[in-house]
């Protein structure tokens, strides 16, 4: 059986807050990449005293222990995503700010090529394509 972002929480000795509990829920429940500000504007909806400083401390502390990944963006800003979902990388559009999750097998294989003709084994890796579309 799969492993919940906050049982993984509670496996690292964190303890695993109502306010930990919310942003887990909305992050869990994304279909898409949210910044600090819009978890905290969703996470409002379940839980109206959570702040945006709890956001950023709360997101801070699941980083850490490896339950939420943050996809640094080239323009400053960072978006989530929980960390239980399979490999996968991502296309974010410079114009709109969208990301698209997608998988390649060739790309993975040819990572796995690279890094075994330069002596290594890859341990683990994030692709993001900074993209704008075509005219």
């Amino acid at each position: 059986m799969k492993q919940t972002p906050a049982q993984a929480l509670r496996e690292t000795g964190v303890r695993v807050t109502r306010q930990r509990e919310v942003l887990l829920k909305v992050l869990t429940d994304s279909e898409d990449h949210p910044d600090a500000a819009e978890l905290h504007r969703r996470a409002r909806t379940l839980d109206d005293s959570l702040s945006l400083a709890t956001v950023y401390r709360t997101l801070s502390v699941l980083e850490r222990e490896g339950v939420v990944l943050r996809l640094a963006l080239e323009n400053g800003g960072a978006r989530y995503e929980v960390a239980d979902a399979p490999h996968h990388d991502h296309i974010v559009d410079l114009d709109s700010g969208q990301i698209t999750e997608f998988r390649s097998e060739k790309i993975e294989q040819l990572q796995r090529e690279i890094a075994a003709e330069l002596g290594y084994e890859i341990v683990h890796h994030r692709m993001e394509l900074y993209c704008r579309k075509r005219s």
